[in-house]
């Protein structure tokens, strides 16, 4: 069993009480727009990290971190992008790797709203996990965890903080 945060969107800000909700998770998965090095040096020191870039991530990042990573964990297999989308409404190039590679798990940001969905006609859980960081519309930053065992997800948990101005 592994124990997933998943969070999106930090636009260079991590919040303390994220850092506490993630202390018993084994990796940390960012779903894009971290915002600068400092804040992903941070999140891989703190706990195995893995992100990809999102639009307002600068070259370094861009180089650090691919657009897409498909990977297992455990025995589900899982699809990760900044710019996704959401069932019925996925961007261009998502329905074609969804297509060819079948994940059980499908990860996005970028819309800082968070979804859980599950996409009967893709077979695939799509996760959005909203906001974590203080820039953008939102008001409630929202972080998740959840646990990976065998080939169900489980325990999923939702962290709501109202947005520092």
């Amino acid at each position: 069993m592994r124990k997933i945060g998943l969070l999106s969107d930090t636009h260079c800000f991590i919040d303390e009480r994220v850092l506490d909700f993630f202390k018993d998770c084994d990796e940390i998965w960012h779903a894009g727009d971290i915002g600068n090095e400092e804040t992903a040096d941070k999140l891989e020191k703190y706990k195995p990290f893995r992100a990809v870039h999102g639009n307002i991530d600068d070259h370094n990042l861009r180089i650090r971190y691919k657009q897409f990573e498909i990977f297992t964990c455990e025995e589900m297999k899982i699809l990760m992008t900044h710019i996704g989308g959401y069932p019925g409404h996925y961007e261009k190039g998502v329905t074609y790797l969804l297509e060819k590679e079948k994940p059980n798990v499908f990860i996005c940001g970028h819309s800082h709203i968070l979804r859980v969905i599950n996409d009967k006609k893709y077979n695939v859980l799509c996760i959005n996990p909203g906001a974590a960081g203080n820039s953008g519309f939102h008001a409630i930053k929202t972080v998740v965890r959840f646990e990976i065992e065998s080939s169900r997800i489980q325990n999923l948990e939702v962290l709501e903080m109202k947005r520092n101005k």
